[in-house]
């Protein structure tokens, strides 16, 4: 089969924007076992806690992770695009510390921890690949931190609405990005009150930076969505970003 046609394909194309690696490296990564999964909106691929030796290569759909305080109140660490390899470091570890969740229904392949640590052994470029993309993730959290503890409300927002739209464009989306947030949603991602939300939302509709109607985004002034934001994609390690945002902008 194609590589292009591959079922693992997308995950492959995704490290291979990062990492190099010989065709070789690349048949067995495609060769790896795997089952299909489906899961509908809202289902949970893991819960904090759970015992765990696999990991979630997501094929179609968005997945989140989040963690909950003892109250109740969730705080979302992360969003998993088409091509992402989910809860690697859970599944490595043996233990989910913090919980896997479908955001819409997604397809993903089910992939055993240990034939990943072989395929790893067995390749050491792969075993690189792995090692940046977890490198990437954490890129990404202590950008996510930051937005948290330094950034105001419209800045966290526009910051969020800059990130995923540039992934998805990474990924070959090229006109409406989706946000497959609901309010509540942006507001435990985003660390602030959903009426704070709805409020700068509005704002940033109404200074014509973006549209957004039933998950669709459509970003209307790239540049003033990226100054709004505080937004600096050096975060994201993205190959050929520069040119990725000046198709953005066009």
């Amino acid at each position: 089969m194609s590589m292009h046609f591959h079922s693992l394909a997308p995950v492959l194309n995704k490290l291979r924007t990062r990492s190099t690696l010989s065709n070789q490296d690349c048949e067995a990564i495609l060769a790896l076992p795997f089952r299909y999964t489906n899961f509908e909106k809202g289902n949970f691929l893991a819960h904090e806690g759970d015992r765990t030796d696999i990991c979630w290569a997501l094929l179609e759909g968005f997945i989140y992770r989040h963690k909950a305080t003892s109250l109740g109140e969730m705080q979302i660490l992360s969003l998993h695009l088409a091509g992402d390899l989910v809860d690697l470091q859970n599944s490595l570890l043996g233990l989910a510390h913090h919980s896997v969740q479908a955001l819409t229904s997604v397809t993903v392949a089910w992939i055993p921890s240990s034939q990943l640590m072989a395929l790893a052994e067995a390749h050491p470029p792969v075993a690189r690949a792995l090692w940046t993309d977890t490198f990437v993730n954490a890129s990404i959290s202590h950008e996510w931190l930051l937005n948290l503890g330094r950034r105001t409300a419209r800045q966290r927002i526009a910051h969020l609405f800059c990130e995923l739209a540039l992934r998805e464009r990474a990924i070959g989306e090229t006109s409406h990005y989706h946000v497959p947030l609901n309010q509540d949603q942006i507001a435990a991602t985003t660390g602030i009150t959903v009426v704070h939300v709805n409020r700068t939302l509005q704002g940033m509709r109404a200074d014509g930076l973006i549209r957004l109607v039933v998950n669709k985004l459509s970003i209307l002034d790239w540049a003033a969505l990226k100054r709004a934001g505080d937004f600096n994609s050096a975060y994201l390690h993205l190959k050929d970003s520069v040119a990725l945002e000046r198709q953005m902008a066009a």
